[in-house]
């Protein structure tokens, strides 16, 4: 069979799925919004369908009645025995992952937008909090910010520095080196560590921000195109937040009239992109980055400049303990832990970790000598 025809029948397939599924979804749920929401996608999928119904007519193939998959009738029973919020997370994943499936196929531009909006409008049901009416009437900014992730990369990114600074520093010290090298090995590792981190993150940022960028032009380009479309996909996503589907409708045609505000909404709901920021400045991301590798880096090297042997190992031991119970005090604060058990933790780890690579050093002592 053709590869193209296999194709067909594949996306044929996947619509005629996810149109039984939503319409599976409407029958389950008794909310009047939401049950529209999904007969919507249904109707949205199914019109999908038929684009591949077409492709594969003038292919000259027939397809006869379809039948849904094993997974979509387990979606199914599952929704109408235990209720939406029992499928919707499985759901939203998997419409994430499918929201792309079309953007290699060139003869389904027209679809890999809708696609997207489908994710996005899944996953706007899916959160927590249901409706938001009023408040997306007045378009506020629904992506939650200050959720404490930049805490979490700032604790984690000294904490790397930490342990990976202990290890070397036990290691060699574990093989008998002088404390002369034991300081020129922690230094070093410093700032290759502090190098390599602060470049990992450029490269990431930079990325995220070259990609943020072409699928913005690519949204802002499918809104010129094709605006009908796109105003729809605002009415879905409002109403996925709780608008009844009249009111959608007008709040998308308003914010239709502004093509900033229609753009600017649906990269954030659609793509899950911030338009302020485009994934970050990779420059002060890259500055910060070495710097936090480097702050947590320094604990271990530090008493070797003032002391050696022993009593060096044992200072460094005593202040890498400390550090590690500060950032565990600060993992505290974002992982619900109890403080105790998060610096207990925290310090056991980096003792387990800094005896593993002192043992391994003494073998490699012992073995050179």
């Amino acid at each position: 069979m053709d590869k193209d025809v296999e194709r067909y029948i594949r996306n044929w397939r996947d619509e005629q799925d996810g149109a039984a599924l939503y319409a599976g979804l409407a029958r389950a749920e008794t909310d009047p919004v939401r049950q529209d929401l999904f007969l919507q996608l249904s109707q949205a999928e199914l019109s999908h369908a038929a684009h591949w119904r077409g492709k594969l007519d003038e292919a000259g193939v027939g397809v006869g009645a379809h039948v849904p998959g094993l997974r979509t009738r387990m979606l199914v029973w599952l929704a109408r025995r235990f209720g939406l919020r029992f499928v919707l997370p499985v759901l939203a994943t998997a419409e994430f992952a499918d929201r792309d499936k079309y953007a290699g196929q060139p003869d389904a531009e027209a679809l890999s937008g809708e696609e997207r909006s489908h994710a996005a409008i899944i996953e706007a049901v899916n959160r927590p909090g249901g409706h938001v009416g009023a408040d997306i009437a007045r378009a506020e900014r629904w992506h939650g910010r200050g959720s404490g992730n930049e805490l979490r990369a700032a604790v984690l990114g000294a904490n790397d520095g930490l342990v990976s600074s202990l290890c070397l520093v036990m290691g060699v010290a574990g093989a008998g080196a002088s404390s002369n090298t034991i300081l020129l090995t922690g230094l070093a590792g410093l700032i290759a560590g502090a190098v390599s981190m602060a470049l990992g993150e450029w490269l990431s940022v930079t990325n995220a921000r070259e990609f943020a960028t072409s699928r913005v032009a690519q949204e802002r380009q499918e809104l010129e195109e094709n605006p009908e479309a796109e105003r729809k996909e605002l009415a879905l996503i409002f109403q996925a937040k709780g608008l009844a589907r009249e009111d959608a409708q007008r709040v998308a045609r308003d914010m239709m009239r502004d093509r900033d505000t229609a753009l600017d909404t649906l990269t954030r709901e659609e793509l899950g992109i911030d338009p302020a920021e485009m994934g970050g400045n990779p420059w002060s991301a890259a500055a910060v980055s070495f710097v936090l590798f480097a702050a947590g880096a320094i604990f271990p090297v530090l008493p070797f400049f003032f002391s050696g042997g022993l009593a060096g190992a044992a200072w460094s031991l005593a202040l890498s303990a400390l550090g590690l119970g500060a950032i565990g005090l600060a993992t505290s604060l974002f992982s619900g832990r109890g403080v105790v058990y998060s610096v207990l933790r925290q310090i056991a780890i980096g003792a387990a970790a800094a005896c593993v690579t002192y043992g391994s050093g003494a073998l490699i002592g012992v073995s050179i000598s």
